[in-house]
């Protein structure tokens, strides 16, 4: 059972003790990694103590996704990150499958063709037991993923994501730079006070402080802030052991998510088999519980499994020369979830805030869909369009999502792991029904695969608001295709607002009120034929708009700078006045009972 800890007490042995990323053991040539200077910071000659707007503690997937989307929305931050590189040294590909929601977060960011090119497409996975297959599915067929322009998923390495993020960030010239990203700074200690934060850093050059009016904690799950901030966590451990084998071959397997439950070519555990960037495939075979880390992650090991996968699965005999082990190591799990995202000037994101079994690839989408939620809320504070309590609402949205995510990966972990008694007893039951029919093939559970949260206890969204919508294509009135990031890209971190059909002279008069008034943006959408009264406008020529905002016929629907649905309604009257207030803080939850 999950058991809620204090994060400044010393956590309890065994939940200490039994996860090791245990890169100690790995083996393998490795991946290089760029290094990125030291630049002595100005404070240290001047002593001045300078107070900065933002601080992002962590240059990681969510830390860098978060100061991309701060630059893009106009502000300043400073980003401090402990090391001098992206990735892990000595690490594997880590995170490597990117979802459809985090791809049209880095299309906005301006990195996503760089994903495109390097990554490897898929949609269709298949799941197995010992050779028979149990299950299948296309998200391509899905409605969650069918409409948008990017992809279902993108496997990459994150270092290279990592990378791409650091290239944009770099990409204006030094003075234009509105994230000043400071590596080699780690963070000794932390105190806050009603209006601001105060770090005191470590560098090569030696000890300094600076202010932040927010700081953003992403340096991951062993974060000190947890325990400056006497945050609680709700954790979970688990038994279960992993090794992980990133691997190139001379004839590659097909392009497809592979997963074994119980591979006959691994004593009958759980293997896992995905192409990366590079040609490069991540396997993951499933370990007998309390395996040791030096005796998984040994090459011979991993070579005999190898050899045993390919003589089960193809017939194929492996010769060393066939393929390359480009790393292998070995990894454990736990799931844990703070109970509060925000205390006081402090906010937490990705790991900081959550860690979850990787089954669904939900762990570090989760940590760029943090991100993505934060940046626009802390821009429309600091550039005064929202109230201070906005950023309330980032605990009840991202906690949702995160306690959410927790759950669904966790039921997958003990599908994988059953304990014995029921558990055991229902997957076998599942997986023997799932060989005779299809109606049980739901049952098996491998990872239900990351989709973007519905937030329904928000404040900032209406009832009839919280889904994400997916990144359609319309029509531009001159004819050229565009596509629903364009539009969220012209608001500048504002509001939208589609209004679908005829819209009559009083409610465009309306509607220019509000525009002044709340500076939000506002779009007519007609469809083929219909004649546009507004000058902005698009045609919806397949409805995918009205689809993926959840409306029909004459209404409306209020999309924030996230993509997600704030609200939607049918006339343009006070329920709009009162989506837009809420949308920008007015009445919604301070988060403050953290702080």
């Amino acid at each position: 059972m999950p058991e809620t800890i204090q994060t400044h007490d010393k956590l309890p042995a065994a939940l200490a003790a039994a996860f090791t990323n245990g890169y100690e053991f790995a083996q393998g040539a490795g991946y290089p990694l760029p290094e990125y200077p030291f630049v002595e910071p100005p404070e240290l000659r001047t002593g001045e103590v300078k107070r900065h707007a933002v601080a992002i503690v962590g240059g990681g997937i969510t830390g860098l996704t978060l100061a991309c989307a701060l630059a893009q929305y106009g502000i300043k931050a400073v980003l401090l990150d402990e090391d001098n590189t992206v990735g892990v040294k000595g690490a594997s590909s880590r995170g490597i499958c990117y979802a459809q929601k985090s791809l049209e977060i880095f299309k906005r960011l301006g990195i996503y063709e760089r994903i495109a090119a390097r990554g490897v497409q898929w949609s269709v996975g298949r799941t197995f037991a010992g050779a028979d297959e149990v299950y299948a599915f296309d998200l391509r067929q899905q409605q969650t993923h069918s409409l948008s322009r990017q992809p279902p998923f993108i496997n990459i390495q994150q270092f290279y994501v990592e990378g791409f993020l650091v290239e944009q960030l770099y990409s204006p010239a030094p003075e234009d730079r509105l994230v000043d990203i400071r590596w080699n700074h780690r963070v000794t200690s932390f105190e806050q006070n009603q209006d601001f934060a105060t770090l005191r850093l470590e560098t090569p050059a030696g000890p300094y402080t600076l202010e932040a009016e927010h700081v953003i904690d992403c340096s991951g799950s062993r974060s000190p802030f947890r325990a400056w901030c006497g945050a609680t966590v709700t954790a979970q451990q688990g038994d279960d052991r992993w090794c992980i084998a990133d691997v190139r071959f001379k004839n590659p397997p097909p392009v497809e998510r592979h997963t074994w439950i119980e591979a006959p070519f691994n004593e009958g555990r759980a293997v896992w088999q995905h192409l990366m960037a590079d040609g490069v495939w991540r396997i993951d075979y499933q370990m007998p519980p309390h395996a040791k880390a030096e005796e998984v992650s040994r090459e011979d090991v991993v070579r005999a499994r190898l050899k045993a996968q390919f003589k089960s699965q193809a017939g194929q005999l492996l010769d060393d020369g066939d393929y390359e082990i480009v790393w292998v190591g070995p990894y454990a799990y736990r799931s844990e979830c703070l109970d509060s995202l925000r205390h006081g000037r402090v906010f937490f994101a990705g790991d900081a805030a959550h860690v979850m079994s990787p089954f669904g690839a939900r762990g570090g989408n989760s940590g760029v869909q943090d991100a993505d939620n934060l940046a626009w809320k802390l821009a429309a504070v600091l550039q005064g369009r929202a109230a201070p309590a906005l950023l309330g609402s980032y605990h009840h949205e991202r906690h949702e999502a995160a306690t959410h995510n927790v759950l669904v990966t966790n039921r997958t972990a003990r599908f994988l792991r059953p304990a014995d008694g029921a558990e055991r007893l229902f997957r076998t039951a599942a997986l023997g029904l799932a060989r005779e029919h299809v109606f049980a093939r739901q049952l098996v559970n491998t990872g239900r695969m990351s989709t973007p949260n519905h937030y329904t206890r928000s404040g900032a969204c209406g009832r009839s608001g919280g889904r994400a919508t997916q990144n359609v294509g319309f029509t531009w009135p001159g004819g050229r295709p565009g596509e629903l990031l364009e539009l969220l890209a012209w608001t500048q971190g504002r509001l939208l607002l589609l209004a679908f059909g005829d819209v009559s002279p009083a409610a465009l008069a309306r509607l220019a009120a509000l525009s002044v008034e709340a500076g939000i943006r506002c779009v007519q959408v007609v469809g083929p034929g219909e004649k546009a009264a507004a000058l902005e406008h698009v045609i919806d020529d397949q409805g995918h708009l009205q689809a993926t905002c959840h409306v029909f016929g004459h209404a409306w629907a209020l999309l924030r700078p996230d993509g997600h649905v704030a609200a939607t309604g049918e006339s343009v009257d006070a329920s709009l006045v009162h989506a837009v207030a809420a949308a920008l803080g007015a009445g919604a939850p301070t988060g403050k009972e953290t702080a």
